[in-house]
């Protein structure tokens, strides 16, 4: 006599299979939570007190909560205008001209020609040396000593004489400035060129045979697919120049007169130097919802554009 076992029911249903497929992609992504959690956000919060605190490491003896004592010294203080003022200035004009520059090389590669992958490889040459050294070789060149560019700049009238512009506190920001265009050109240079290699070229030879000229062809066809691209670059780029403070450190180290002084190298300085961590971070918060109010305008904008 033979007896039948039935084989295991293996496709028995789940149970709660809402609940198991809303939870499932979020035990995948914990392990990543956990970490972002760990080494950003904590962080972040630890900073954040620290700008309701009166943490100064020459007088130990006097610490603890402070509420809004910080910002309102901030307020008060006019070094935090003036490095204020220079931060928008630093900002606007390496932006601009990173991203006209950038666009230009851009478009200049976005060509056949002999020699283009060469010059694209020489592009990247500016993100491959790191910004202590690109704030010493230029500060070098602006030297009158040891450097070339004080005598080029009085061949072309641009100054009377061969001096060292940093140590001119009217015209001081602007060797960083120069010394950043530099090294950002190749960001713009490089994602607007990817933007540009995937516009169809079915719409420029469609523009081409209505007869529209090399101008109506850049604004009707490139600059509206390269917006949003655009956006998000600018952006980007935004954030980290106004707290690239590299270069100025090593170049003035905010002088002369703190003419070169911008908000996240006051900080540094605040922090390192005076050792009033309480106060850096008060002013490093106000620079987080300067930035963060910024993102979501340029944001904003980005999602208009993609309708």
């Amino acid at each position: 006599m033979m007896l039948e076992v039935s084989p295991p029911d293996t496709a028995a249903a789940p149970r709660f299979p809402r609940l198991r497929a809303l939870l499932e992609p979020w035990v995948y992504l914990s392990p990543t939570l956990v970490l972002i959690a760990l080494f950003i956000f904590v962080p972040m919060a630890i900073g954040i007190s620290y700008a309701f605190q009166n943490i100064q490491l020459l007088n130990p003896s006097d610490t603890g909560w402070v509420g809004l004592d910080n910002f309102r010294t901030l307020f008060d203080d006019r070094h935090f205008y003036a490095a204020l003022r220079h931060t928008f200035n630093w900002t606007l004009t390496s932006l601009v001209l990173q991203f006209a520059l950038g666009l230009g090389l851009a478009l200049l590669l976005n060509r056949e020609f002999a020699g283009r992958g060469w010059v694209q490889a020489l592009v990247f040459l500016p993100w491959a040396v790191p910004a202590f050294l690109s704030g010493l070789t230029w500060a070098w060149l602006l030297n009158p000593v040891i450097g070339v560019l004080p005598y080029w700049l009085t061949d072309l009238h641009i100054i009377s004489e061969p001096y060292n512009i940093l140590s001119d506190p009217q015209l001081a920001l602007y060797g960083p400035v120069v010394a950043n265009v530099w090294f950002g050109i190749p960001f713009f240079a490089i994602t607007l060129l990817a933007a540009l290699q995937s516009i169809p070229k079915d719409l420029y030879e469609a523009a081409a045979m209505d007869g529209a000229s090399g101008w109506q062809q850049f604004r009707k066809v490139t600059l509206p697919f390269l917006a949003p691209m655009i956006a998000i670059t600018v952006m980007l780029r935004t954030i980290w120049i106004a707290n690239f403070a590299d270069l100025i450190v090593v170049m003035t180290d905010g002088g002369p007169a703190n003419s070169t002084s911008i908000l996240s190298s006051f900080i540094f300085t605040t922090a390192y130097r005076k050792l009033d961590f309480g106060y850096a971070s008060a002013m490093a918060v106000f620079l987080l919802v300067l930035m963060t109010l910024y993102a979501l305008v340029l944001l904003r904008i980005r999602h208009q554009l993609l309708k």
